[in-house]
């Protein structure tokens, strides 16, 4: 497949202290889902800026459409749409008005201009709402009217950051099914920021796990979660260096990692493995509290990449570090 987003190096360092994006090295492959999957603070929103040329790469490379985000910027803005975090509509227009008007920022003659409306709005499902005041928009009638403003001068990748944010999880799951439409219809790559991990998973052929503005890993969210074991065995238990070392040197246990007083093991069927399990830990006398089998999802990949869950660092807040710490080259 051919690659429409292509990264180098990518690296933005705020005041020349702060770290926000560490040497970003990323493909995107024309016409697929792409997430990008992280914490408030990882990185992400930053890294859309520098792809749509909004913010200047500190250090790096960025190719999109075939354009340098630096040097042909304006080739760049021709072939992208954006959707960012923070609303960005008139609520004193109507989604009709809000339309027309960012055509014409984009030079669609009058007649191209009314032929696009009528389609972005029968593509996200508000063609009934058309010359309603924005204003009278529910929040998932908002989203979608951006979604089909990003996509009036027929972009070739669109940018969604954070695209259901806030939004109640039926909205949510409303949005997810115009998302997949609209790059299915309009054969646009789409290219989203996102701490949902349920939306990562639904939507993306692939994700990359960005934390402390590096990416961890890059893959099927199919292929992330075989990675780290079939399945998952969690034991809650008082942490003994005995036990451990015991289940570090089991053949049978293909991956494991401590949280607080959970350990969590990747194991190929897990069901006969209970007795190997609760015979180690009675050997090393060890008390165990509760044991959870479960099948991996995109939160146990997190925790294992990052050593922690991605609801944590959402209550932490921003998460970026000095330069001195961690500004190195690859």
């Amino acid at each position: 497949m051919k690659s429409i987003i292509k990264t180098e190096s990518l690296t933005k360092v705020y005041n020349g202290k702060v770290l926000a994006v560490n040497h970003v090295n990323l493909e995107v492959e024309e016409g697929e889902i792409f997430g990008f999957l992280g914490p408030n603070g990882a990185g992400k929103t930053t890294t859309i800026k520098m792809l749509a040329t909004l913010l200047k790469p500190t250090d790096g490379e960025a190719l999109v459409a075939g354009f340098d985000v630096l040097k042909e910027s304006n080739e760049v803005r021709k072939r992208i749409g954006i959707v960012f975090q923070d609303p960005a509509l008139d609520s004193e227009l109507t989604g009709r008005e809000n339309l027309d008007f960012h055509a014409r920022l984009y030079g669609l003659a009058r007649s191209q201009r009314k032929k696009r409306i009528s389609e972005v709005l029968e593509l996200v499902d508000l063609v009934d709402k058309a010359d309603t005041l924005v204003k009278n928009y529910s929040g998932g009638m908002r989203r979608r009217l951006e979604i089909a403003r990003g996509l009036m001068h027929y972009p070739k990748v669109l940018f969604l950051d954070e695209p259901t944010l806030g939004l109640d999880p039926q909205t949510r799951r409303a949005i997810w099914d115009y998302i997949r439409k609209l790059n299915v219809e309009e054969e646009v790559t789409i290219f989203l920021t996102t701490h949902y991990m349920e939306e990562a998973d639904y939507l993306c052929e692939r994700v990359a796990i960005i934390d402390h503005g590096e990416i961890l890993v890059t893959d099927k969210p199919s292929k992330l979660k075989r990675s780290i074991g079939r399945d998952l065995i969690s034991i809650c238990c008082l942490n003994s260096p005995r036990f451990l070392s015991a289940l570090k040197e089991a053949e049978w246990i293909e991956s494991l990692k401590i949280h607080n007083e959970t350990i969590t093991l990747g194991v190929r069927e897990s069901e006969g493995k209970l007795p190997l399990l609760i015979g180690l830990a009675l050997k090393n006398n060890v008390k165990i509290k509760s044991i959870d089998i479960r099948k991996p999802t995109l939160e146990d990949v997190f925790l294992y990449y990052t050593g922690r869950r991605i609801r944590e660092e959402e209550v932490k807040g921003i998460d970026q570090f000095k330069v001195s710490r961690r500004f190195r080259r690859r």
